[in-house]
């Protein structure tokens, strides 16, 4: 009897060993082999609240992994039961369930991109982040003012106070937390570049080197130029002379600018307007970007005081009137 019971339970054991191999073989198969996804891969969304379990299942039904027990008992050896996060996940060919479950579990969410270009004004910002479909958008309906006040920032202008630059986020990021941290990063730079400014500018403050920069990027796209352009205007401050730079003249025209400037425009009385008021405009005209920050705060040394268009891209430089007015009728009347 007790011989019996004894192959009865060695067999037991046998057949439980083999089981639990067999299991374990499966497991080790499952965990080390590639996921399916289409050649191009794809992209899953793992809703708020989505358990390890919920997980497994989403993924079987789309027939990426083939065993919801597996997918379950990998997360759990893992460490990963309670640690799922939300957001879209990136699924590449030949990925295995393991390396998914840890781009889930850190958090490796699908980034999308939005460029803030150099030179753009606040409405042209305003109007692009309004029409990229991946941000949360909070803010349509809303004042400058007001956006402002809801980034942390009240009573701050907004011009020229986004840094531009190419931003990654996932998506759902609101539009807010995006304009906040393209204000940041411009508070960033400009806190840096005014920290390592050149001795002797006649700007005071932050705020007026980066109302000068605008006033630089709108002039120039030119990198060799943009210094030679900050020396024509710190030169001119430090004279008394007004800026007389167009760019500022067309910012205050606002939208009654139709893309000819005319005699009457320079003519006509802005805070904006460079050619009727001496000294920097009250706020930047667009946003700059680092390399004309730094010429503002870096200018060239030189005697020039006037530059002209050449038509070509660049700017012919001249110390005098008489100069000047050569330049003029050479490049622009072209006498």
């Amino acid at each position: 009897m007790h011989e019996r019971l004894f192959r009865l339970w060695g067999a037991l054991v046998l057949a439980a060993s083999l089981a639990v191999g067999w299991l374990g073989f499966g497991y080790q198969a499952f965990v080390s082999s590639p996921l399916t996804v289409p050649p191009a891969g794809l992209i899953i969304d793992v809703a708020p609240g989505t358990s390890l379990n919920l997980l497994a299942q989403q993924l079987h039904r789309r027939h990426i992994v083939a065993s919801v027990r597996y997918f379950v008992w990998m997360g759990r050896i893992k460490g990963a039961s309670h640690a799922i996060q939300t957001g879209e996940y990136r699924i590449e060919p030949g990925m295995t369930p393991e390396q998914l479950l840890v781009r889930i579990v850190q958090g490796k969410v699908v980034e999308y991109s939005l460029t803030l270009v150099e030179g753009w004004t606040f409405r042209q910002v305003i109007a692009t982040i309004r029409a990229n479909p991946y941000l949360r958008h909070t803010l349509d309906g809303v004042s400058d003012a007001a956006i402002m006040a809801k980034i942390g920032a009240p009573g701050v202008f907004p011009e020229g106070r986004f840094f531009p630059d190419t931003y990654n986020f996932p998506r759902g990021l609101t539009d807010v937390e995006f304009l906040r941290r393209a204000y940041q990063r411009m508070n960033t730079v400009l806190a840096a570049e005014w920290a390592q400014r050149a001795p002797g500018l006649p700007l005071q403050t932050p705020d007026q080197a980066l109302t000068l920069a605008s006033i630089i990027e709108k002039e120039t796209g030119r990198p060799g130029e943009r210094a030679e352009v900050a020396g024509v205007f710190i030169r001119r401050l430090q004279k008394g002379m007004r800026l007389q730079t167009d760019p500022s003249v067309i910012y205050g025209l606002g939208l009654a600018f139709d893309g000819n400037l005319r005699k009457r425009d320079l003519e006509r009385d802005t805070p904006y307007n460079t050619y009727t008021r001496k000294g920097l405009p009250p706020t930047p005209i667009a946003m700059p970007g680092r390399a004309s920050i730094h010429a503002a705060l870096h200018p060239a040394v030189g005697d020039a005081l006037y530059f002209v268009a050449r038509g070509d891209g660049s700017h012919q430089f001249s110390a005098t009137l008489e100069q000047q007015d050569q330049a003029i009728r050479r490049y622009q009347l072209h006498r």
